[in-house]
């Protein structure tokens, strides 16, 4: 029987880890869930739920259709092990996009591949929002080494001040600028207003844009049609049946990987082990089940506790966002399979050991209770830091993770821990594959769709309303006449005076030939013009 989760004996704290610590060898990989709220009356009460979790993703690897909204299978498992898609052709078309890959950033580091003007690239410009943007600047920030493949600039959001920057520190190597372009449907705003903006910006440098650019989109999408069109220098596909959440070991994130010289294989087989382990129907023995359960027990199956990603090691700086998107995205729903609001989910953030020590740590160790701690190390160090006056940096980063971890122990606080032997990109793989598991696992314990998103299209089709709303106001206003906010509202037709306001403060702000007159602290009497 395992112990009960906290206890003042040591002894009894030993016992409950060593029956609670999963252990793989291969991969050199530990996880403890022994300081989780998670007993064994909880493990033999959710052994039912995880009977059908277990079947709901044998179907899901199988083929079955997961994401009813549009009609479509949920394949990154087969990625990494492309015989598990459910047909030949399928199995073929991923193993040749990966030979593709690799194929094509060797040339580019090697040089083979060459800009217009006869010179190797120097740079990447990657174009992606989302988890066509998170899951490539994990790869960079966790398996770049200096010096190693080609240095990386992202376009990741729409920010006018974030596209000047990343444009003016290209600056004249803009010429030398691979611009990689990814996007699904080809038709999401974001990618495509950066598409444009870089576009006109390395054609004025005097680059050649389809000797320069990249597709990574669904083939036969918009994207891929005018990359086709205008003979761009590589097209990659993103496949329908991957979303942008787990699309890493898609070319999203083969693509870099193989631009800065990881090692995408291992890559790909690390995340192919884990599916391996996390496949077993066994609760106890089921690293991705464990978890999953141990965050079930932990919020009430309500997700009443957050998730604090505290990994110990700089190269893993980003991946608590990585994960906002992983599991936000999937498990938060307002309705549950059977159409019940259940407002579900599981909010993540955190940073990086140790600098955490000495920022929120305060407040997990002595504030409000409503939270669990994942802790990540590895246990490797690098050979050219030594030790000096006999004190070795990994030892004392290892000390305030378990400091941190006692501590919270102390004040009756969750967590758990992952240890890697080392971090490399294999182990990548693997960590990347274990939370796509347990987060699969987790919203068939709530009866949840983790393969749809139906608050980011309400997101998305929000922001064309507001769009569509400013070329009314611009029309309105083209006669010159001066208005005040209830006025253009009315000829606009508009719902709303205050997403009337927001988008003429926001014009006035800039040289875009609108004016206002009065007080900006009574909105309601301002009086705005085409100037």
């Amino acid at each position: 029987m395992v112990a009960d989760f906290h206890t003042s004996s040591p002894a009894n704290q030993w016992q409950r880890y060593c029956q609670m610590l999963w252990h793989h060898e291969d991969l050199g990989f530990w996880l403890d869930v022994s300081r989780m709220a998670l007993g064994q009356q909880d493990i033999d009460g959710l052994a039912p739920r995880f009977e059908s979790a277990f079947a709901a993703m044998a179907a899901l690897e199988a083929g079955a259709i997961a994401n009813a909204d549009e009609g479509r299978q949920v394949g990154h498992y087969w990625l990494r092990c492309p015989d598990l898609a459910p047909d030949p052709a399928t199995t073929a078309h991923i193993s040749t996009e990966i030979d593709r890959i690799e194929a094509f950033a060797q040339d580019v580091i090697s040089g083979t591949v060459q800009t217009p003007s006869g010179q190797a690239f120097t740079d990447v410009l990657w174009i992606g929002i989302g988890g066509s943007g998170l899951g490539p600047l994990l790869m960079i920030r966790a398996l770049q080494d200096e010096g190693q493949g080609l240095p990386f600039h992202f376009f990741d959001n729409v920010d006018p001040q974030g596209l000047s920057r990343t444009l003016g520190a290209l600056g004249e190597r803009l010429t030398t600028t691979l611009v990689i372009v990814v996007s699904k449907s080809g038709g999401t705003p974001e990618p495509h207003i950066g598409m444009n903006q870089a576009r006109l910006r390395l054609e004025s440098a005097g680059g050649q844009w389809s000797k320069q650019a990249v597709a990574v989109t669904l083939l036969g999408s918009k994207l891929d049609q005018q990359a086709e069109a205008e003979g761009w220098l590589r097209r990659f596909d993103m496949f329908d049946w991957v979303g942008g959440r787990t699309s890493i070991t898609s070319a999203v994130g083969l693509l870099p990987g193989a631009l800065i010289g990881a090692d995408i294989r291992a890559f790909l087989e690390g995340a192919a082990v884990m599916d391996r382990a996390t496949r077993l129907p066994d609760l106890t023995a089921n690293p991705a089940a464990l978890m999953a359960a141990a965050w079930f027990v932990a919020g009430h199956g309500t997700g009443q506790r957050d998730m604090v990603v505290l990994p110990y090691r700089d190269r893993l700086e980003v991946f608590s966002r990585y994960l906002q998107q992983l599991v936000m995205e999937s498990l938060g729903k307002k309705s549950d399979r059977s159409g019940n609001v259940v407002h579900q989910g599981i909010a993540v953030y955190g940073n990086k050991g140790s600098t955490d020590q000495h920022a929120y740590v305060q407040q997990l160790r002595d504030g409000i209770d409503n939270f669990f701690v994942t802790f990540i190390e590895a246990l490797d160090d690098p050979a050219d830091i030594p030790a000096i006056d006999g004190a070795w940096p990994g030892d004392y980063l290892d000390g305030f993770l378990q400091g941190t971890r006692t501590a919270l122990m102390e004040g009756g606080r969750q967590s758990m821990a992952i240890t890697l032997r080392r971090f490399d990109a294999r182990s990548l793989g693997a960590l990347i594959a274990l939370f796509e598991r347990a987060v699969g696992l987790y919203g068939e314990l709530v009866n949840v769709n983790a393969y749809h998103q139906p608050g980011v299209e309400a997101g998305k089709a929000a922001a064309a309303e507001i769009l569509d709303l400013q070329k009314r106001i611009e029309s309105v206003l083209s006669d010159g006449q001066p208005r005040n906010v209830e006025a253009v509202r009315e000829a606009t037709g508009s719902d709303g005076a205050e997403a009337v306001f927001w988008i003429l403060r926001h014009l006035c702000m800039n040289d875009r030939g609108y004016g206002a007159s009065g007080d900006w602290g009574t909105p309601a009497d301002l009086l705005f013009q085409r100037t």
